[in-house]
């Protein structure tokens, strides 16, 4: 426990790999596992609470009241209710005054913030942390070798240096085994068949084949 909190939130350790420069660094990562409830749970938990109103009725209600945020943010409005504010907002690197949208760097989201009533809440929450937790091969993060950015852009033909837990690619130049970009629009699949320029388990550079513009997952076999 980090406090004498009524509640406790069951959290386990993993490898912070945003953070290179710091040695052992570690975020945590509270356990949800079996505890996620949708719109159906609610309602049920409704009925077992005494409410009069039946569970459909109380499922429709609740499913329209998600449409009908959805529906105002997708318009450019924001909502509140006891829980959250949702607010509209569009990421990315605008430049000059006639910039224009481009929807593969500017992505609209939503920002969401709990209320000062839910905030209150939390206050009464403890941390039990379980040790740390073995999530196998994972990718962390991955550097645009040519602008030195974290951001999701990559350059074609050039370095994405790729921070992970046990991505080293083995054995090596095996087919069906290395670094490949899947694009999501049309599912080609492009390899990367120059020679790796660093491959070990927690860090692989890799020169990248060239690409058309779209989004992409990297895999790593």
């Amino acid at each position: 426990m980090s406090k004498n909190g009524k509640f406790s939130w069951k959290t386990w350790l993993r490898r912070n790999f945003l953070t290179p420069e710091v040695d052992n660094a570690f975020f945590a990562e509270v356990s949800t596992a079996g505890r996620t409830i949708h719109n159906e749970d609610i309602a049920q938990i409704m009925i077992e609470e005494g409410s009069e109103i039946n569970r459909e009725t109380i499922l429709s209600i609740i499913n329209r009241r998600d449409n009908i945020v959805m529906k105002h943010v997708q318009a450019g409005g924001s909502t509140q209710d006891r829980c959250v504010r949702i607010a509209p907002r569009v990421p990315g690197q605008w430049i000059g005054e006639d910039a224009k949208f481009d929807p593969i760097t500017h992505k609209p989201t939503v920002d969401l913030s709990i209320t000062a009533e839910f905030h209150e809440l939390l206050s009464q929450v403890g941390v039990e942390v379980l040790g740390v937790k073995d999530s196998g091969a994972h990718i962390g993060m991955v550097t645009d070798g040519a602008t030195g950015k974290t951001n999701g852009v990559v350059t074609p033909l050039d370095d994405v240096i790729i921070i992970g837990d046990k991505i080293k690619v083995a054995p090596n130049d095996t087919e069906g085994i290395g670094v490949f970009l899947h694009n999501n629009a049309n599912g080609d699949v492009y390899p990367v068949t120059h020679r790796l320029m660093q491959n070990e388990p927690k860090k692989v550079i890799a020169r990248l084949p060239e690409l058309p513009v779209g989004e992409y997952t990297l895999q790593i076999v």
